[in-house]
């Protein structure tokens, strides 16, 4: 018998290549793009090895784990690294990044991640741009997390190697996962000795097998059913609209946010409104509450809901509230928001799990018809 999953007719390089092109739509860019077989980790790990090397003088932003994991692939290519490393609680701002290049004016090479969901805090691309624009170095952004919850806009902000995943706000696999790439990239790229060739990692390999050849050929079998499932959280997308998509994150984490505060027990773990992403709310427990046994609590009242604790080090202090893809909702907020507050008041600690759902609906309904375009 046939299977719709396991029995699928092959899949065409033009099919593949008109799923880029819907990709590079939705991200607004005329640059390549490069749709990866893979994912996340493996176009953010190729692109650093690629880009970067002996000669390389890199600041690299650290605002959660995946900024250090890139200053150790920087470090492991042989590129000087400058860290700046911000708080989890907030975010790095545009002057922090202008007095790095202040402090040292041979920085050619800038990675910073967008959204960071593991804590919960976003960082102002548009306004770091213009600053690494000005010094003309190349700028390196992860945007898994954020694509989807909020503008992600390579062209407007000056990103040359532009990263984005389908598990998160766009609500797809977490199996296939693309790249824009400009040309001062490649550039970069192609004067790189140790740059990877022959390999699974290589952009390079990408670039002259696949997109110098006109998308004709496909350097390897694709990976049908992820391929498809991209096409298909991109149609959703557009079906929906981009930006009423945005909006739905972002009254989901206000929202949260709000709950939370009026829950008690809990408070956000950023800081600052403006510094949370809305691909995911962090809140703190008090001191003598665990984290991860709070949350297993919540969880077992309904195993679905879009709960963690935080991973290692955080893992005794946060929660996470994953309001992202499918998740970004009213009714998700409202579960998350009650199952805690069961769990707390498990616990003998105070909690009033209906003026956090006064307050969920409150900021929900007062973050509706706000302007996302990120113009």
């Amino acid at each position: 018998m046939t299977h719709p999953f396991l029995d699928l007719a092959p899949l065409s390089a033009g099919r593949f290549a008109a799923i880029e092109d819907r990709v590079a739509r939705l991200l607004g860019t005329g640059q390549d793009v490069v749709v990866m077989q893979g994912e996340a980790l493996l176009p953010l790990e190729g692109a650093i090895r690629a880009a970067a090397g002996p000669g390389t003088v890199a600041l690299n932003v650290v605002t959660g784990p995946y900024g250090q994991t890139f200053g150790n692939w920087l470090r492991e290519c042989g590129a000087t690294v400058h860290d700046l490393a911000v708080p989890f609680h907030a975010a790095v701002t545009a002057g922090q990044v202008r007095e790095a290049f202040a402090a040292h004016p041979e920085i050619d090479f800038v990675s910073l991640v967008h959204a960071e969901a593991a804590t919960g805090n976003t960082n102002p691309v548009g306004e770091i741009g213009e600053v690494v624009r000005a010094h003309g170095a190349l700028f390196y952004l992860d945007a898994v997390a954020s694509v989807g919850a909020e503008p992600v806009l390579p062209d407007a902000w000056g990103v040359d190697l532009c990263v984005i995943g389908a598990q998160k706000a766009m609500g797809g696999p977490a199996g296939v996962s693309a790249v824009s790439v400009s040309e001062r990239a490649w550039a970069r790229m192609a004067a790189n000795p140790g740059a990877p060739r022959r390999s699974y990692l290589s952009l390079l390999d990408w670039k002259e097998r696949w997109l110098d050849g006109g998308r004709k050929a496909l350097p390897h079998a694709p990976a049908q059913l992820e391929m498809l499932a991209l096409e298909a959280c991109v149609e959703r997308i557009e079906a929906e609209g981009p930006g009423t998509v945005r909006a739905r994150h972002a009254s989901a984490a206000a929202a949260t946010r709000a709950g939370a505060v009026a829950l008690g027990g809990l408070e956000p773990y950023v800081y600052e409104a403006k510094d949370a992403a809305p691909v995911a709310t962090t809140l703190r427990t008090p001191p003598d509450v665990d984290a991860s046994a709070l949350v297993a609590r919540a969880l077992a009242s309904d195993p679905a809901l879009p709960l963690a604790a935080g991973s290692g080090a955080l893992a005794g202090e946060m929660i996470r509230v994953n309001h992202y893809g499918r998740d970004a909702t009213r009714g998700a907020v409202h579960g998350c928001l009650a199952a805690l507050g069961a769990a707390l008041v498990e616990k003998g600690l105070k909690a009033d799990p209906e003026a956090a759902r006064r307050a969920a609906e409150e900021a929900w309904d007062g973050t509706a018809g706000a302007d996302l375009s990120g113009a």
